[in-house]
């Protein structure tokens, strides 16, 4: 797997590091990236002693124990705790991946490392500032888009047309896969990027659309689509097993098939 590069202010410095719990029979240590705004020091790195067995198995269960009995200053995203909303999307031990479902058994070596996703500004802590993730979400109009009126109930597919679109319906936007993108790294204010780049083959593919002419006009741009490289480190950092350097090669051949 693909060591990734930590989102530095300055040079991070090691931080405090925290007593163990004096009943604890059992402990797992976190190191965890800490920065915050407000304040003028450099990054740093904290360490924590946690009690394996007053949390639950996996690294957000973690980190919400060391918030409620070390450290209630801890800043993080999560919510739904299920792998479904991708808030909890942080770089642990050198991978991207979703906290809430990162096991804490399957992760080797004494300390569990934690830090935001890398290559991206950080608001505080361990949360990344996706402002720019989102507006290129947002730049492929990630909706139906069709002159057809709308029927008054289901919009039907064939079971073949359905098929199609997995794969692609179940990203989360987690942001793993683009903040694992090189060319995302050099280029992220005009390269779309993995995720939205899967969203948008997502709608190009979808039988009911009928922009497909105009989604695929925007997307042909030596940035927006071409600067990808088939690096397939998007592919290898996805939590939800979808494959993004796939899709986009689609996209590719779409662009060069109607062409010809």
């Amino acid at each position: 797997m693909v060591k990734f590069a930590l989102p530095r202010k300055s040079k991070v410095t090691e931080g405090k590091t925290w007593p163990k719990p004096g009943s604890a029979t059992e402990t797992r240590e976190f190191k965890v990236y800490r920065w915050n705004p407000d304040d003028d020091e450099n990054p740093r790195v904290d360490t924590f002693h946690v009690d394996l067995h007053e949390c639950g198995p996996r690294v957000l269960d973690g980190l919400i124990w060391i918030k409620d009995h070390i450290d209630p200053t801890l800043t993080f995203r999560r919510s739904c705790r299920e792998g479904v909303c991708g808030s909890c999307a942080m770089n642990i031990n050198g991978q991207n991946t979703l906290a809430c479902t990162q096991s804490l058994h399957d992760i080797p070596g004494d300390a569990v490392k934690v830090n935001p996703l890398p290559h991206q500004p950080v608001v505080k802590d361990l949360v990344p500032d996706l402002t720019n993730f989102y507006a290129q979400y947002a730049s492929i109009e990630p909706w139906l888009k069709t002159a057809t009126p709308t029927p008054q109930k289901e919009w039907r597919q064939s079971r073949e047309d359905r098929e199609k679109l997995d794969g692609l319906y179940e990203c989360i936007l987690c942001a793993c896969c683009s903040t694992a993108c090189p060319s995302y790294w050099w280029n992220s204010d005009r390269f779309l990027g993995p995720a939205a780049l899967l969203q948008a083959a997502r709608w190009v593919t979808d039988s009911r659309d009928e922009a497909t002419g105009e989604r695929l006009d925007y997307l042909e741009d030596p940035f927006r689509l071409y600067r990808c490289h088939t690096i397939l480190n998007c592919t290898k950092a996805c939590p939800k097993s979808l494959n993004p350097a796939e899709a986009i090669a689609t996209l590719k051949l779409k662009l060069v098939e109607r062409q010809v």
